[in-house]
């Protein structure tokens, strides 16, 4: 646990993150709930928020505790930004972690990391031949990150799909990122993430459309979905 009071990756309980938050409204109804991350979309998306109304999104999360007493990290979602803009970014909203979705190599992850002080998450996209080929090396992409990155994340190729991969790929990711965290996207929502977690064991699942409803975040899915991740 940090000196802020945040709880970092490392637990074996399966950590909860809401991606996608653009109201102070929704984030107020969190409090309480097993969330361990929020996500704030700072690339292009209709989910898109401004560096200024993250900023003061975060300050709301700040005042959440979830139900271990914790308050929620807070991740910025981003495709190939550059330095320049992930300064202005972070000195607006002041994220825990900066999670990158794009072509970011190994070397730009680290000098993010260096630069600012701050966890960097690198997302990769389970491809289709993943699914049907055991001989593929797309776990094998996770190795050349090992000392850039803090975590992992792997999702359906696209992003913000609202579709689900092949899920029997996801224990040969874990075993290709052992020793750092690996978290799961990719079309969950409150109806199939026990089904998910009754098959494999990721650090952490993370979900943003399947806690929608009309394309605006639902707090009634939101609580079901952390709830029914920790079996509650």
């Amino acid at each position: 646990m940090t000196a802020t009071g945040q709880a970092k990756p490392g637990s074996r309980k399966t950590r909860v993150k809401i991606c996608g938050l653009r109201d102070a409204a929704t984030i107020r109804t969190m409090d309480g709930l097993p969330i361990d991350e929020v996500g704030f979309v700072f690339a292009k998306s209709r989910r898109q928020v401004t560096p200024a109304l993250a900023g003061e999104l975060i300050a709301e999360v700040r005042a959440l505790r979830n139900r271990d007493g914790c308050i929620p990290r807070t991740a910025g979602v981003f495709v190939d930004p550059t330095m320049d803009e992930l300064r202005a970014a972070l000195a607006l909203a002041p994220l825990d972690v900066v999670q990158l979705h794009g072509d970011e190599s190994p070397q730009f992850c680290l000098d993010v990391k260096q630069a600012f002080g701050i966890d960097v998450w690198k997302v990769l996209s389970v491809t289709e031949r993943d699914a049907v080929d055991p001989s593929t090396d797309g776990p094998d992409r996770l190795e050349p990150y090992r000392g850039s990155v803090d975590a992992f994340l792997i999702d359906t190729a696209g992003g913000g799909t609202g579709r689900t991969f092949a899920w029997h790929v996801i224990d040969r990711y874990m075993a290709a990122a052992a020793g750092l965290p690996l978290y799961v996207a990719g079309g969950l929502h409150p109806d199939n993430v026990e089904e998910l977690l009754s098959r494999h064991a990721p650090d952490g699942v993370d979900v943003s459309s399947g806690v929608e409803t009309d394309g605006l975040k639902d707090s009634t899915k939101i609580r079901l979905f952390a709830e029914r991740v920790q079996g509650l």
